[in-house]
């Protein structure tokens, strides 16, 4: 079964994990200049929220809190308007 869903003009649509994940990729080199790494873990589509795991010097980071809800959070609730929070799963 596909993620992709038609819009009205019969174009495809990338599902909210899809869109999710792309803008992942676009945070993760800056993510990954500190010596950590951002890895998707679920989205509920039902809920929008988004659950990610810190890798490397990332976890465990004081600031992480901060990168989480300041950076990640809000960059995916500006991008893909779904999402409502974005958790970080140990």
């Amino acid at each position: 079964m596909s993620d992709e869903i038609k819009s009205e003009s019969g174009k495809a649509e990338a599902s909210v994990r899809d869109r999710v994940d792309e803008e992942l990729g676009r945070i993760r080199p800056y993510i990954q200049a500190d010596g950590g790494d951002i890895e998707l873990l679920e989205v509920d589509e039902t809920t929008g929220k988004v659950s990610i795991r810190f890798h490397g010097s990332c976890r465990g980071c004081p600031m992480s809190a901060m990168t989480l809800k300041m950076g990640v959070e809000r960059q995916l609730k500006e991008k893909v308007p779904e999402v409502s929070e974005v958790v970080s799963v140990p």
